[in-house]
Order: structure tokens, then sequence, then C-alpha cells
């Protein structure tokens, strides 16, 4: 193997598990405006922002991530919705993909160009192709880029004023929301509430094989 290939096999693989949300970390951009009370044992119920998914068992799962991150921040679960201090509405999803296409380059064409491997530039972005290439003698290749969402609103019971509006979002090439909303759960209770009107960008770790 000549030292070109041999670049290029440890950069590729490199590039392409950035977008991957199994085999590196999880990374979620989050923005939260929030007037939430000190937590001081309030109750809340969970409840589906799209009535279909109320009562289901992926749904029943999701929000039982949501009762413990509520939970570990001094709220509790209220006994029944009647009796509950704030509602918690849930909707989560993950879109069809979009086709990315980039070029890796093209080793007969390396060996013979002035530049080599360093000639090619890199790039990544929201909106970025994955590769460019400068001087052609490209192969073409593409993947799909799935972009997942959660958002969460609590409103208070007795008069229903909002007090927290988050809405987490992260791009990824596998599109399995048993594995993706409850990294968004960890994402949106990162530091929660948080402060009003601020957007950032949270990493979870990935779990560690047993």
């Amino acid at each position: 193997m000549t030292m070109t290939r041999r670049i290029f096999a440890l950069l590729a693989p490199l590039a392409l598990i950035g977008l991957s949300a199994c085999a590196a970390p999880f990374k979620a951009d989050v923005s939260r405006f929030q007037a939430m009370p000190a937590p001081q044992g309030q109750s809340f119920t969970i409840q589906a922002t799209d009535g279909k998914l109320q009562g289901g068992l992926e749904f029943s799962q999701y929000a039982g991530l949501v009762r413990q991150a509520l939970e570990t921040k001094g709220y509790k679960a209220a006994e029944s919705p009647q009796t509950a201090t704030f509602v918690v509405n849930l909707d989560y999803g993950v879109d069809n993909g979009q086709t990315k296409v980039y070029s890796r380059p093209n080793y007969s064409y390396m060996r013979g160009g002035p530049y080599g491997y360093w000639g090619h530039r890199y790039y990544w972005g929201w909106h970025d192709p994955f590769w460019y290439d400068d001087f052609g003698g490209r192969d073409i290749e593409s993947y799909t880029v799935f972009t997942s969402y959660l958002t969460m609103t609590i409103n208070r019971t007795a008069d229903n004023e909002r007090l927290f509006e988050g809405k987490a979002r992260a791009r990824s090439t596998q599109d399995n929301l048993t594995k993706l909303v409850p990294n968004l759960i960890s994402a949106m209770f990162t530091n929660f509430p948080g402060n009003s009107g601020e957007e950032i960008k949270i990493t979870i770790a990935p779990e560690k094989k047993r």
C-alpha cells in the first residue's frame, strides 16, 4: 500500500465517524426559554403533544426518561394529572433524511497530481459538502444525513402560563428513534433549565460497551 493510500485509509473513516450517533459522542443543538420557579417539590404530569402518541409504549418509555430527569432536578411526578403543578408536553421525531454527495481523491490522479493528498481541502458544517477536490480526479460517493428533534414545553396548570420552551436537534447517519430520543433528552436536561434565550451545543458521551 502506498503512503497516499495509507493516509486516506486512516483519515476517511475518522471523518465519516463524526456523523455516527453510535460510534462517536452525540452532539445536539439545544435552545431554551424559561421562567421556571426554583424546585420545591412541585409536581408534574407528562403528555404527548401529538395525541396519537399518548398511551403508546414508545412514548411511555421516553416519558419515563423525562420523569427521571425532572425528579433529579427536584420536582416530583404527580399522583394524577388533576393534581399536577405543571404539565410537560413532549414531541419528537426524525426527518426522511437528506442525501449528501462527496468526492474522494482518485488514487491514480493523486499519484501524478502536483499537490498530492494535502492539495485537497476538507470542510465540515451543517450545510457543507463532505469532501471538495480542488483539482479534479474524484471518486463520487454519497451518504444520508437524518435530522432528529425533541421539543418540550412546560405550562403551569393553575393558569396555563408557559414556563419553559426547549428544542434539541441533532444530525446523524441513522434514524433509530430508540437511540436518538434518549440522547436528545439527555441534551435537553444538561444544565436544565438553563439561561433563557440561550442556544448551545451539547455533547453526550457514548455509552461504554459492557
